[in-house]
């Protein structure tokens, strides 16, 4: 039956040198004033939680500025999703935490779990951090990750390169994790029932007297997956030490390991074709019979292995100056053993199986990062600097073998699936392909100043420093040498203003830049990819104000912007063979963002965003000619996404919620020629304390039970699970 979806060499001082004083001419001097106190908020991180939620603008969020300013300081659109809105939610890993943030859309198919759009751009232009660190891999490394470690998520829209390197077009989504701290002793079992079995613990000891602290979670899920034959078990562990050595210098030793594995991957569902092998109407058909078919092989397999290890020292030099260093090292090993593609054949009575990856990623990650803050008068009025250094080194290694042919058809209904090894050409051989030596070193500065009459200007400038090298491990030729070193010295920078308009209103405007590979990522980007290229170059303006109401029960938000995304890699129209940097992307679109506590019982929050995504020049190969896809939409990027929220609390001891998402109309391709309708997803929860140190929570996602794509493709459509249900029960002792 059939239906339709609903879905470092050299380095470049010179330019430093002449960059950075642009930003700090307007630093004042010790000789125009004294120093004056800098505000603790700087200092600190602050956690928003039940109590605090009512002045949301009050909060600070790390990911947007180092100059720890709060939301309604800061001349940009900056999302927080705190600790108590992922539980309230039950947002199971870090992509549903990412419901919260407007605009945003995500997936996670196997080959590219770190999907998501931002502002009209993909993955490949977003910065998906982890404590503020990239690992500039972030399309797949970037993997949702278990929600018991998660502390809070802040998204920040637009360029944000003069944060933190490369990579951030469209936005910045950065997951912080738990760490000790200074909130007191925490004892937290939780057993978790339902489609996903989960057991986790929190634990926070304050050592006597000494002020060390010490903190472990501990997180293990598992069970099968709404496609045939996935199994997914997942782990991690993360232990923190904070330690003050003397007075005003603390220590934190914070150490992560993280696990994962699925077996038999589901990499997508095929779409019924017409007998030309074409979609019909260009619109994504499914056979309702093949929801929950799974053709990879019974034994494919994604597994992953991180190690995080951080060394975060924080000195409180006096009380308007401070310096925090971060030294960090990322391990990670990825495998892929899969037969990836599958298509209908035979008028839609066969399936074609095809494309099988043997992969291995051999990364490591090693940076240190130091920012030094202060804050100073001039002519009464105050002025706070941050500059500082950021350096690190990435090395990658690919082992890939890869079979880009068909491998027989199987009945789509009941498949005769096979295993990796009886393939033909496939062998369990780890082979290096590549690898990508990448070293990268900036300075960085940012002031606030105020100007009076409630006026403040915010700015920022990072100058890089990137030199790779590409090893070729295979067979040398024109196209593939054995060594290819370039480099890139991009300067990128925001500057914007703030205008209080009362204590609870304000207004804002800026303009920001950001630098982006020209296609794919530094870290496997090959010869091909950069031969004739430089870092692409993207500018955003935007406006837009923060106010709060309601005697401050309530925060509301509005954007607009308009990003423009140039010299990306395109087919040269003149020779197929060559892809020059001549390209252009842009975006343009309006955010808006509340959340209300109207009474003590009720809670409200809801997001509205508007995105016109388009090439405005783009020129690709199509069965050997090229064609010119100018005024398209880039794939993958909804026009609209919204969601709502409401938790009512009945009584001292119930609280129910409903959470309602919508996401627009998607194209598979940048020929615009396959597309798939809107999907909207409800989801309920109910959250009962049954003593004051237990708490029962049960949920229910996609309530209706709306199959829907996550992940449009021209070939293979990952679609979005069914409903499920789950429960936990929470013992905090």
């Amino acid at each position: 039956m059939r239906s339709k979806s609903k879905p470092l060499s050299r380095f470049a001082p010179k330019r430093l040198m002449l960059a950075l004083p642009a930003l700090l001419a307007g630093l004042p001097t010790a000789a125009l004033a004294q120093a004056a106190p800098l505000s603790t908020r700087q200092l600190e991180r602050v956690t928003v939680d039940a109590a605090s939620a009512a002045a949301p603008l009050e909060a600070s969020a790390g990911s947007s500025s180092r100059l720890g300013l709060s939301l309604k300081e800061t001349p940009a659109s900056v999302t927080v999703v705190e600790r108590n809105a992922i539980e309230a939610r039950g947002a199971a890993n870090t992509q549903d935490i990412l419901k919260g943030v407007p605009g945003v859309s995500f997936a996670d198919p196997p080959g590219s779990a770190g999907s998501v759009s931002y502002r009209g751009f993909g993955a490949g232009s977003l910065a998906q951090l982890y404590n503020g660190i990239s690992v500039q891999y972030d399309a797949i490394a970037a993997r949702p990750v278990d929600s018991w470690i998660v502390d809070r998520v802040e998204a920040i829209g637009g360029p944000s390169s003069f944060l933190n390197g490369s990579g951030a077009v469209g936005g910045t989504l950065n997951t912080i994790t738990k760490i000790a701290d200074t909130s007191g002793d925490i004892s937290r079992f939780l057993v978790g029932l339902g489609d996903r079995a989960q057991l986790a613990t929190s634990l926070q000891r304050s050592l006597g007297d000494s002020g060390q602290v010490l903190r472990l979670e501990l997180n293990r899920s598992e069970g099968a997956l709404w496609t045939q034959g996935r199994d997914r078990s997942a782990w991690q562990v993360a232990a923190s030490w904070r330690a003050p050595l003397t007075a005003g210098l603390v220590h934190t030793l914070a150490l992560e390991r993280q696990h994962e594995k699925v077996t038999q991957p589901y990499w997508g569902t095929p779409m019924l074709r017409s007998a030309d092998g074409n979609v019909p109407n260009g619109q994504l058909e499914f056979d309702r019979g093949t929801y929950g078919v799974n053709y990879n092989v019974v034994d494919g397999r994604y597994e992953q292995d991180v190690t995080w290890a951080r060394s975060i020292l924080e000195w409180q030099l006096e009380p308007a100056t401070r310096l925090t260093h971060t030294l960090y090292h990322y391990d990670a090993l990825r495998d892929y053993d899969n037969l990836e593609t599958y298509t209908f054949r035979n008028n839609n009575s066969r399936v074609e199986r095809s494309n099988v990856l043997l992969q291995r990623h051999d990364q490591q990650v090693w940076g240190s990062r130091a920012e030094l803050s202060h804050g100073r008068r001039i002519a009464g009025l105050r002025s706070d600097f941050v500059f500082g250094w950021d350096w690190s080194f990435n090395k990658q290694t690919r082992f890939p073998l890869s079979l880009r042919v068909p491998f027989g058809l199987v009945d789509p209904y009941a498949p005769v699936v096979g295993q990796f090894l009886q393939l033909p050409g496939v062998s369990k051989s780890y082979t290096p392909g590549a690898t990508n030596l990448l070293r990268s070193f900036a300075l960085f500065a940012e002031n606030r100043t105020e100007l009076g009459a409630g006026w403040s200007v915010v700015s920022a400038l990072r100058a890089d420093r990137i030199a790779l090298d590409v090893r070729n491990h295979r067979t040398v030729s024109d196209t593939n040498p054995p060594m290819f070193p370039t480099d890139f010295t991009p300067l990128t920078g925001r500057l914007g203003l703030v205008k209080d308009l009362s204590k609870d209103w304000q207004v804002y405007a800026q303009a920001s830049t950001a630098a982006d590979p020209p296609s794919g990522v530094l870290a496997t980007a090959g010869f091909s990819a950069l031969r004739d290229f430089d870092l692409t170059k993207g500018r955003q303006f935007e406006l837009g104000s923060k106010f709060g109401f309601d005697a401050g029960r309530g925060a509301a938000t509005v954007a607009v912007y308009d990003i423009t995304r140039k010299n990306l890699s395109i087919t040269d129209p003149t020779d197929v063979s060559r892809v020059i940097p001549v390209g252009e992307q842009g975006s343009r679109g309006l955010e808006l963002a509340a959340q209300w506590r109207p009474t003590a019982a009720w809670e409200v929050a809801g997001h509205w965003s508007y995105t016109r995504a388009r090439y405005k020049k783009f020129v690709e190969t199509a069965r050997e000619t090229t064609v010119s896809r100018a005024g398209n939409t880039p794939a993958n990027v909804p026009a609209v996404v919204a969601g709502l929220s409401a938790d009512w609390k009945a009584n001292d001891a119930l609280t129910l919620g409903a959470d309602w998402r919508h996401v627009g109309k998607r194209y598979a391709n940048t020929a615009n020629t396959i597309w798939d309708r809107a999907y909207q997803l409800v989801g309920l929860s109910a959250t009962l304390r049954i003593t004051p140190q237990i708490t029962a929570r049960a949920r229910i996602d996609n309530l209706g039970d709306e199959r829907y794509v996550a992940s449009l493709s021209d070939t293979l459509p990952y679609l979005g699970a069914p409903r499920s249900i789950s429960g936990s029960l929470d013992w905090q002792f």
